[in-house]
């Protein structure tokens, strides 16, 4: 074959390569493409392609994309590596949550290349079956999810990242249990369990058990529960009443944040106002987060309604 045409070939098919990873290829395909180090080396020296650690290759001179970025930090991590926690989440779609540095994890006793650019760590839960089959090597949402948890810098990512990937759909509740229970020791085990239950079928309960607990905790007047009211709608229940002070408080679960909630979450919201109550909204994601805020306004609204337990 000319020398042109099979230059022209392998360019050609390295770049077909590359297109499925964000224009990035590793060091082993564009080898096994008939492309020396000695042109890859001169390709970067002239600015026409640039390094990306010392595993991948950008076929161009531009800004890096994020699925570029993502197949980098996976070839850099070797055979056995793969997107895990809120990294894998973001690459299955997770929006609007921010990392400092894509993760990757590789099996106990897996090399892993050091690099400032990407966290490569060696983990005792990594298993071969906890990865998702096509696209960029990447675990599965749920054991990405818990994970992200047990990883995060604080209990209120821990937490927000949990909620999170079953908000915007990339898995459920009872995928993200089943997950949790692999998990035999860390110190967020039981935040993570919590949280878990309370995306659960019967969060509301459990947070209404919580809720108690930290009112008497507190010092605060314990209020009744599961309150009946009836409207010219219908019946409707209050999560927690103090009605000598006409206050109530309202626990949600993430399921008031779906659409076909939203509604009905209004208009009972509303007749309640109108009846002369006060309500105030707890969501279980604030609870876990920002629970003295929260506890801060309602010991408030019960100062204010003239509860002397509290003044």
């Amino acid at each position: 074959m000319h020398k042109h045409r099979l230059d022209d070939y392998r360019h050609r098919r390295a770049r077909q390569i590359a297109q499925q990873q964000g224009d990035v290829i590793s060091r082993p395909q564009i080898y096994a493409c008939g492309i020396t180090r000695w042109e890859v080396r001169a390709h970067i020296r002239a600015r026409r392609w640039q390094r990306i650690g010392d595993q991948s290759i950008a076929l161009h001179s531009g800004p890096i994309t994020e699925v570029g970025w993502h197949w980098a930090a996976v070839f850099q991590g070797g055979p056995r590596a793969r997107l895990d926690g809120a990294s894998a989440l973001i690459a299955s779609g997770l929006k609007r949550y921010a990392i400092d540095r894509i993760r990757v994890s590789v099996p106990r006793g897996a090399r892993v290349r050091r690099t400032r650019q990407f966290n490569i760590r060696q983990t005792r839960r990594w298993l071969a079956d906890d990865q998702l089959p096509n696209g960029i090597p990447r675990a599965r949402p749920a054991g990405a999810a818990v994970r992200a948890a047990l990883w995060a810098t604080s209990t209120r990512q821990a937490t927000l990242v949990l909620t999170m990937a079953v908000q915007q759909g990339l898995t459920t509740p009872e995928d993200l249990a089943a997950a949790a229970l692999l998990v035999r020791r860390d110190k967020r085990r039981e935040l993570v369990h919590a949280v878990v239950n309370d995306l659960l079928s019967g969060a509301t309960t459990l947070g209404e058990i919580d809720f108690i607990r930290e009112c008497e905790r507190r010092g605060l007047p314990v209020p009744s529960q599961q309150v009946l009211r009836r409207d010219a709608k219908g019946n409707y229940f209050l999560d927690v009443y103090w009605s000598e002070w006409g206050l109530v408080v309202e626990i949600d679960g993430i399921h008031h944040s779906w659409a076909e909630n939203v509604v009905s979450d209004a208009l009972r919201q509303n007749a309640i106002a109108l009846a002369g109550d006060t309500v105030l909204r707890l969501p279980l994601l604030g609870f876990r987060v920002a629970p003295d805020d929260f506890f801060d306004q309602i010991a408030q609204a019960l100062v204010q309604a003239g509860c002397p337990l509290v003044a």
